[in-house]
């Protein structure tokens, strides 16, 4: 990011990341990314946890302390390894005497489970479904559709430039050089889906292909006043007009874009139509066609190159 931009390592203010499985990541691991990554002992880093809108959050917050007079530079995203999260032991800790002990998923336990229901947040989307009277065959065809764009994105290497190669060193011969966003699969159709056993609910209608999946990843922009940009000679790739956050019914936690949004755009004194092009969470296909039918947007400006059923969810 900063090789990029051409920002030195020490005109960093702080950095800010989300991360929601930390158990046994160790301490701040926001403040390790930085480290690793090269930059002053001097830059402190935070690591938060809003679950999947912790990476937006972390920008926000950049924004704030920029604002406020607080930062210059904040370099702000989300990390996730979600394929790391450890399984633990309650009770462990003073010992057992006698009897079976229960070995518990923090990735579950910590990121994927309603503790307000103590359900799976994969019947959160059926609840969604439901309500607002999305189909099984609604979901696998977005689902597809989802696919299908992030393969012609893939192809035509739109995400090239975003992307970071990661060099894997092999037993034998030169390193692997990882460069290719492995999660998204090639020649889905509605068609291919419709045979998959629901996931959550036996009589529910969310699969482990219309929903998104289970991923590693990072993800990190640079944030700056407008002023100090025009002082260091630099072209800002976009610029913040607005940021809001709202709460919903944790039964149906996958509706919160559509306050938020509302909300977003009221601050910034547009409309969905003013809207030219969209990022959008992508859960679970019930849940993003049904803030799609309540914002009324044009959704083929939404998520052109795929959304997160195709590319992955890394929950930070």
């Amino acid at each position: 990011v900063l090789e990029r931009a051409g920002v030195k390592p020490e005109q960093v203010s702080e950095v800010i990341m989300g991360q929601v499985l930390t158990a046994g990541s160790g301490q701040n691991p926001a403040r390790q990314s930085l480290i690793k990554a090269g930059l002053p002992t001097a830059v402190p880093g935070m690591t938060i946890n809003k679950v999947c809108g912790s990476g937006l959050k972390a920008v926000m917050l950049a924004a704030n302390a920029i604002v406020a007079g607080d930062a210059d530079i904040v370099i702000a995203g989300g990390q996730e390894n979600m394929s790391a999260s450890p399984h633990v032991l309650p009770g462990s800790r003073d010992g057992f005497r006698m009897g079976d002990a229960k070995l518990v998923d923090t990735m579950i336990v910590d990121g994927l489970w309603d503790v307000y229901n103590q359900y799976h947040m994969g019947i959160t989307a059926e609840n969604v479904a439901k309500e607002y009277g999305i189909t099984r065959e609604e979901q696998d065809a977005f689902a597809a559709l989802s696919q299908n764009k992030a393969e012609a994105a893939q192809k035509a290497g739109r995400f090239d430039d975003e992307i970071v190669p990661v060099s894997i060193p092999q037993r034998k011969g030169e390193p692997l050089q990882f460069a290719t966003d492995e999660f998204v699969r090639h020649g889905v159709t509605a068609e291919s889906l419709a045979g998959l056993k629901p996931a959550f609910s036996k009589d529910g209608s969310v699969t482990a292909a219309n929903a998104s999946g289970l991923n590693d990843g990072a993800a990190a922009v640079l944030v700056m006043s407008a002023q100090k940009a025009a002082a260091l000679g630099l072209t800002p790739l976009a610029k913040i007009k607005a940021y809001a956050n709202a709460g919903v019914d944790p039964s149906v936690m996958g509706m919160g874009p559509v306050p938020a949004s509302r909300r977003c755009l009221e601050r910034a004194g547009w409309t969905p139509g003013d809207l030219d092009l969209m990022e959008i969470n992508e859960a679970f296909a019930a849940q993003a066609l049904a803030v799609h039918k309540q914002m009324g947007w044009d959704t083929s400006k939404v998520n052109v190159n795929g959304g997160a059923i195709a590319i992955g969810h890394p929950i930070g």
